[in-house]
């Protein structure tokens, strides 16, 4: 199943029957991804009485409530209304769900702080890596890429993050949706100053709708850098943050 697809002044072919998906699956049964403290997601049967509706207990269908933190429970697609007074629902902003991609993969510097040894994706490996004509979105792949991180308990482990400058960077060379495999784009404890968060969003001397960040992706170490058109959907939550499924094409040759 092969598309066209005129975007920018380039057409690009893809085979739509060959897509790279870097959701993680929210699943009841699975360890993680977890970060922030929360729990594992529920599924469960809704009861009236004495009627259980699961069909393996005798109901005539299966009709379960879900509960599950969008931050927490694997991935997810925020706007900036993560930290900002309003909620800007994540479910409204999308005007269109393909945009250019470059995936790149960066090894994050240690960095010495007060509290200990950081890791961070600084503004001189963006730099390095990212195209000089911008992508509307950037993946980031971060090594050590151990399969683990499909089922990573994030809390209390201070993964890597994005110094503030480096996510300035971005938003200065056009990237609107910026997406990562880490459970955010901010030091895990930075006393609430969210500066990479407020720095990618130029809030709050902006409240810019268009750009979006997505975390805890999963790339298959098989999946090459380079160029791809990026699907990116994410249900109608009138909400800050949905889950959301991230899928990547390569271009054919």
């Amino acid at each position: 199943m092969i598309a066209e697809i005129t975007h920018q002044g380039r057409t690009w072919r893809i085979a739509l029957n060959a897509p790279i998906d870097l959701s993680i699956p929210l699943d009841a049964k699975s360890p993680g991804p977890r970060a922030w403290h929360v729990g594992p997601p529920a599924f469960t049967p809704v009861q009236a009485g004495e009627k259980i509706y699961s069909v393996q207990e005798g109901g005539p269908v299966n009709f379960r409530d879900v509960a599950f933190n969008p931050h927490g429970n694997g991935t997810h697609t925020e706007s900036v209304g993560h930290i900002a007074r309003l909620v800007h629902p994540v479910g409204n902003i999308f005007q269109r769900y393909w945009f250019t991609a470059q995936l790149i993969s960066v090894l994050p510097e240690e960095r010495r702080t007060a509290e200990g040894l950081d890791r961070v994706v600084t503004l001189g490996l963006l730099r390095s890596t990212v195209n000089d004509r911008a992508p509307e979105a950037l993946v980031i792949r971060t090594w050590p890429n151990e399969p683990d991180k499909l089922t990573r308990q994030w809390t209390g482990t201070n993964p890597p993050y994005i110094e503030a400058e480096a996510c300035a960077w971005l938003r200065s060379i056009g990237v609107k949706h910026l997406l990562l495999d880490l459970p955010s784009v901010d030091r895990e404890r930075d006393d609430g100053k969210l500066a990479a968060h407020h720095a990618f969003w130029d809030h709050p001397r902006s409240t810019d709708l268009s750009r979006t960040i997505t975390e805890m992706i999963f790339v298959p170490n098989e999946v090459k850098d380079g160029e791809y058109l990026l699907e990116l959907q994410v249900p109608h939550f009138i909400n800050d943050a949905a889950p959301s499924r991230p899928v990547l094409y390569a271009p054919l040759t």
